[in-house]
């Protein structure tokens, strides 16, 4: 009976992850073909970039899967199921989830280090017309090589690194190297991975400070604000073009007689031309606007996305009030820079924390709530660096745009998201550190009280107490997801520092949407740089 309870509890939390799985390749699939470019798509570039953003929303969703199957563990009461009474069954389950992270961990490794940079650099040698396709895979191997030895580097770092106490100063040079072997194999390798995640996990964390943080103030004010009148913008378009085109004509008229232009007017003329093309492209876009439906569809659905936007907005500053407050109580009751401003449960209230042990008793609506928030901060980093960019310091990249995306910029999109999807079960578990650990996961607490009789003696009565770090070691199960993310304290350290960084980010990012105007309805289709595109695609 508790096999048959135990093989259907595991059911039941692997096949939502198995119909989380099915969306997510159906997203994909429709993300990258509505941004990349007709013209340049090619067959690998394509699949590379939509399982590489599928592996991005796979590995986020495991969090949910994570802390769902911990906490179905036991009863609202605090006793553990009759098929998880065996600590042997109890590790089996653990392991499978912890298995499931070292596979997805490991493919990312492969794809940000091997499969990514390869195909990235193979289109990019495709550029020069001059080189064979034998020359394009040697060069692209080539500079994939040197991705593929500070994977091997940071592995070997993270396998070596000693997480306890190694021997004294009188053991012999064999006893310290047999010391690190064992260190090596009693973890099976989780420090290794470990160590390269965390690596990868700090550029993460610069990404979500740039794009996500953006994201998270840009989104919902866009859905608030809307866009402007096509009708509006068509008018206005019309009139810059007149004065462009009266403007040329001035120029054209000085060289009526046969005198030739000076090189000053030579040079406005060439832009006065080059921004005449781009005001006609405008206003072709603008007129198939105007006739596309889904323009009409989408003023229908204002009052829709108006509510939409203040929902996501109040989303974000209550992520932003949990995030400080768990700053504030890190710095307040941590034991400093040194522990990596780690604390287990939590000293001060924290909303996001609070609400989410509120919605255990009705199942399943804190498991929804934590996918909910899980995809919400890859929604908003693909907000965030669709209206941004792709940057590297002060120089932009690429443009992330619909049916105009290059392939190599979806691939640098894909690897961004597999870099801040490394940075949200972080992220996460600083918005609601007690429920990430431990999810819904109670105890029960023996405690004596002289019994009311007239006998002498005392009675026996048992509490329910929320798991926290205080509870036996045997009554609360921690989340595979935390030992990934504290394994090594300085990296700890770094992401605290990081999430007063993060809510800087947001707050300016929240006062720049806020002086931005409307968009317009064509926003990204028409830009000078890529004027010698072909627009069939949007005509036909």
């Amino acid at each position: 009976m508790a096999d048959q309870q135990l093989l259907a509890e595991s059911a039941l939390g692997w096949s939502i992850f198995t119909c989380i799985l099915l969306v997510i390749l159906a997203f994909c699939w429709v993300y990258i073909r509505k941004f990349q470019s007709r013209q340049e798509s090619e067959v690998v570039s394509t699949i590379t970039a939509i399982c590489a953003l599928a592996i991005a929303l796979i590995t986020s969703a495991l969090l949910p899967v994570d802390i769902f199957l911990v906490s179905f563990m036991k009863y609202p009461n605090g006793t553990y199921k009759e098929w998880a009474a065996n600590n042997e069954t109890r590790g089996q389950i653990e392991g499978t989830v912890l298995y499931g992270y070292y596979t997805l961990y490991s493919i990312i490794l492969f794809c940000v280090f091997l499969w990514i940079p390869f195909v990235y650099f193979y289109y990019e040698e495709r550029d020069d017309d001059n080189v064979n396709r034998c020359s394009q895979v040697k060069n692209a191997l080539k500079y994939t090589v040197g991705f593929a030895i500070v994977c091997v580097v940071l592995l070997l770092i993270g396998a070596f690194v000693p997480l306890e106490l190694p021997p004294g100063q009188n053991s012999t040079q064999w006893e310290k190297v047999q010391y690190l072997f064992e260190e090596l194999g009693s973890s099976h390798g989780l420090p290794a991975l470990s160590f390269s995640i965390s690596s990868l996990t700090l550029i993460g964390m610069l990404a979500v400070i740039t794009y996500t943080a953006y994201g998270m103030s840009v989104l919902p004010l866009n859905l608030i604000k809307g866009t402007r009148s096509v009708k509006y913008e068509r008018l206005e378009n019309t009139e810059d073009i007149d004065d462009v085109e009266q403007q040329i004509e001035k120029l054209k008229s000085k060289c009526i007689d046969g005198r030739p232009l000076s090189s000053r007017d030579r040079n406005n003329l060439h832009e006065l031309e080059g921004k005449l093309q781009v005001l006609q492209r405008k206003g072709r876009h603008l007129e198939i606007a105007e006739r596309n439906c889904c323009t009409k569809v989408g003023s229908a659905l204002r009052p829709f996305k108006i509510l939409l936007g203040i929902f996501f907005i109040l989303i974000a500053l209550l992520f932003t009030v949990a995030l400080f407050i768990s700053n504030l109580d890190k710095a307040l009751h941590s034991a400093g820079i040194s522990s990596g401003f780690i604390i287990f449960g939590t000293n001060l209230t924290n909303p996001l924390n609070e609400l989410l042990l509120a919605l255990q008793p009705v199942f399943p609506l804190d498991y929804i709530l934590i996918t909910v928030i899980t995809m919400y901060f890859v929604v908003t980093s693909m907000a965030g660096i669709r209206n941004m960019g792709i940057w590297f310091f002060w120089m932009r990249l690429y443009k992330i745009r619909p049916k105009k995306t290059r392939p190599q910029a979806l691939l640098f999109l894909c690897m961004i998201l597999l870099l801040i999807v490394l940075h949200t079960s972080y992220m996460i578990y600083s918005l609601a550190p007690q429920y990430v650990m431990y999810g819904s996961q109670k105890y029960l607490v023996q405690s004596q009280m002289p019994s009311a009789g007239s006998t002498s003696g005392n009675a026996t009565f048992a509490t329910t107490r929320t798991c926290d770090a205080d509870a036996p070691e045997d009554q609360c199960t921690v989340t595979r997801s935390y030992l990934f993310l504290h394994k090594f304290w300085f990296f700890s350290t770094i992401y605290y520092f990081g999430n007063w960084a993060f809510i800087g980010a947001f707050l300016i990012g929240l006062v720049v949407s806020c002086c931005r105007g409307k968009k317009s309805v064509i926003e990204g289709e028409v830009e000078a740089d890529d004027s010698d595109f072909s627009d069939d695609e949007y005509v036909h």
